[in-house]
């Protein structure tokens, strides 16, 4: 049964979506005796983005525990900066992230699933080599996903409904192959669900990203967002140091002799730039 949005929260101020999936809400009656949403309540973590039309970030899902991102390794081939731009938006809306690397059934792609788990086991994340064609992986992914709450997020064409339908044919998601041409994703999933898993947990299914703004990310936290960053701050010669330019700053101090990659610290400087 639907429920439709209470008046005063139509014209409130809330950031983003007035009500997204995973909120926690309060239903009264209406009119007719019909559902309506009175209240919502406060958000423990959440998931939000910033369309490249817009300026505002908006929320796609709340109160999740973890963000799955999932890329392929290839067809389309993984992109480093937009793995780094979704971790950061995981870690800024407060959840636990994992780096899911699909479609490692691929010919030649051992090379890549091997550099990238590399580079993302030492920034401090866990990775999950996957194939929905296969099944190679899906028992560890599996598992991630049915303890707890997940989002699903990832660029399209990284087969986020594929590894949905084999851990739970049931659902039956709509699948499209990538574009011969540009080698592109389509998206087929074009709205945010919660879909209950029969071996436990939640999983929201989020639409293909095809861009990443990061409209809601506080630049003096963004720091905060890499997680190898993080033993270094506070310790800077400046306590307002943005990482980048000040002298007696310890986090220019690990890149340089390789406690943080070079890569990801390019990524922090792109980011910041941006914000």
């Amino acid at each position: 049964m639907e429920a439709s949005l209470r008046g005063r929260l139509k014209r409130g101020g809330r950031t983003g979506d007035k009500v997204v999936i995973g909120d926690i809400v309060t239903v009264g009656r209406g009119s007719g005796d019909s559902p309506v949403i009175e209240a919502v309540g406060p958000r423990r973590t959440h998931l939000a983005r910033r369309p490249s039309w817009s300026r505002v970030a908006r929320v796609v899902a709340a109160n999740l525990d973890r963000l799955m991102v999932v890329v392929s390794v290839a067809d389309p081939p993984a992109s480093r900066s937009a793995i780094d731009r979704m971790l950061v938006m995981g870690e800024s809306g407060g959840m636990a992230c994992r780096l899911v690397l699909n479609k490692v059934d691929l010919a030649g792609s051992a090379a890549s699933v091997g550099e990238i788990t590399r580079s993302y086991h030492a920034a401090g994340y866990r990775v999950l080599p996957t194939s929905a064609v296969t099944g190679a992986g899906i028992d560890a992914f599996r598992a991630e996903i049915e303890a707890g709450s997940s989002a699903l997020a990832g660029p399209s064409g990284a087969g986020k409904s594929s590894l949905l339908n084999r851990i739970e044919p049931g659902l039956d998601l709509r699948t499209r192959p990538v574009g011969r041409r540009s080698r592109a994703g389509r998206h087929t999933t074009v709205s945010s669900r919660l879909i209950a898993l029969t071996g436990g947990g939640q999983v929201a299914d989020t639409p293909g990203f095809s861009d990443v703004g990061l409209g809601d990310v506080d630049a003096l936290a963004l720091a905060r967002c890499f997680p190898e960053m993080r033993p270094f701050l506070g310790r800077c010669h400046f306590k307002d140091c943005s990482h980048v330019h000040e002298p007696g700053c310890e986090v220019v101090a690990a890149v340089s002799d390789g406690r943080v990659q070079e890569d990801r610290y390019r990524s922090y400087q792109a980011i910041l730039e941006e914000l």
